[in-house]
């Protein structure tokens, strides 16, 4: 969590020098500020960072893609940090498959802070797959590729390789 949260500090670029601590077992990011209280929580240090940086539009334009934005950081929250084993991470590529089958971004047409912190929290599920697995969730290998490729977004993550073409080695 206080990784990404550092990776999205320097895509809004905001300035370093913000100080994150976790807090209790599960580790809950905690940013300190220097005047009120500390924020807690993944999303909420997160929200205030694209607020900070002035990009509201990374948390959806209207009434719809704002929810739809909330939507899928809880469901990165409770799901994808979630969910530790095969049979869980197997099931959110499903679903998140079957939900990109006609969009570009989660949120439909827009690029937003769902999309970002999705794209962090399965950056280690993605490199781990298979060929064969990337073909299977084509949906989500296409939108995270898409992502990737996003100014600013991967930083010093590695790149995961996505086959555009199959190789054919019995053609003439």
């Amino acid at each position: 969590g206080v990784d990404e949260l550092a990776l999205l500090e320097k895509l809004l670029g905001l300035p370093e020098g913000n100080k994150y601590g976790v807090q209790g077992e599960r580790k809950v990011p905690v940013l300190q500020t220097n005047n009120g209280p500390g924020l807690t929580g993944f999303m909420t240090i997160a929200a205030h960072l694209v607020k900070q940086a002035k990009k509201d539009q990374l948390l959806g334009s209207t009434a719809e893609e704002k929810a739809v934005v909330q939507q899928w950081l809880e469901y990165r929250v409770t799901r994808v940090d979630g969910g530790s084993s095969k049979e869980d991470t197997r099931i959110i590529l499903k679903d998140l498959n079957t939900y990109l089958e006609d969009k570009v971004y989660l949120a439909g047409n827009i690029f937003t802070l769902a999309d970002i912190l999705m794209y962090y929290g399965l950056h280690h599920v993605m490199v781990d797959l298979t060929v064969q697995e990337k073909e299977k969730y084509l949906n989500v290998s296409r939108w995270f590729n898409h992502i990737q490729h996003y100014p600013g977004v991967r930083q010093h993550l590695s790149n995961v390789i996505f086959i555009k073409n199959r190789l054919y080695t019995n053609a003439y």
